[in-house]
């Protein structure tokens, strides 16, 4: 089995980053400012997509009908100022693993498994949580990072986890795991054709939230998906 499994695509915010409802309190902020109402289950519905996609969604549905360049100009003020409130708590605030994620690195090293990441934010803002992990290229604890921005479009389109197949040297998607807490996690490692799209269930969704959806498996913590792989490598 060892020698099907290559790589791990792992989520950042709420998977492998710990995330008490930040990326949600950060959108509210800009949503709250922009003049739309948005409840808090239309956001968590829309957590693990990229960020500008949230904001093109919410705009077209409040403007439907209104001239696109009017939507844009909405648009950009309104993901621009989310990006200062992102960035800014992002340098400012404490930037933690989650339980049991350098574990889980640490195992899939020592099996010689590639460990990539994958996030629906951009590429400032995944710089800086990696940066202020210290997992940065000289640390040799992940092994490639791809932003919503680097690609055509984010999850739950596959392309994230094959632009990090390609910068890595995976050519078989049928030896990658994808793991996130996400529904649009999930639907990316479906959409892509992993051997396996498991779910972490302590992030910004719940086992009930997940369950419904197609996966191939939902872990409690990183430590419950640390022995799944221990039992098959």
């Amino acid at each position: 089995m060892s020698k099907r499994i290559k790589m791990v695509v792992f989520d950042m915010a709420g998977t492998t980053v710990q995330d008490n409802n930040e990326v949600e309190k950060c959108f509210q902020e800009a949503i709250n400012n922009s003049g739309l109402e948005v409840s808090h289950s239309e956001i968590n519905a829309m957590m693990g997509w990229s960020k500008i996609k949230v904001f093109e969604t919410l705009w077209h549905k409040h403007l439907k009908g209104e001239p696109e360049d009017s939507i844009h100009q909405e648009i950009e003020k309104t993901y621009s100022y989310f990006k200062t409130i992102l960035e800014n708590h992002y340098l400012s605030n404490p930037v933690l693993p989650t339980i049991g994620t350098l574990e889980i690195f640490e195992f899939l090293k020592s099996k010689d498994i590639t460990i990539a990441l994958n996030t629906g934010f951009y590429r400032t803002v995944t710089d800086i949580i990696i940066n202020r992990l210290a997992w940065g290229k000289s640390s040799n604890i992940i092994d490639c990072s791809v932003a919503s921005d680097e690609v055509s479009a984010g999850r739950p389109a596959p392309f994230m986890i094959f632009k990090a197949m390609e910068v890595c040297g995976v050519t078989d998607v049928r030896r990658v795991i994808k793991i996130g807490d996400t529904p649009s996690d999930l639907g990316e490692g479906k959409n892509a054709g992993c051997k396996y799209t498991f779910g972490i269930t302590n992030g910004t969704h719940s086992r009930e939230q997940l369950e419904v959806l197609q996966h191939d498996g939902l872990f409690e913590e990183m430590s419950a998906f640390k022995s799944f792989m221990e039992g098959i490598l």
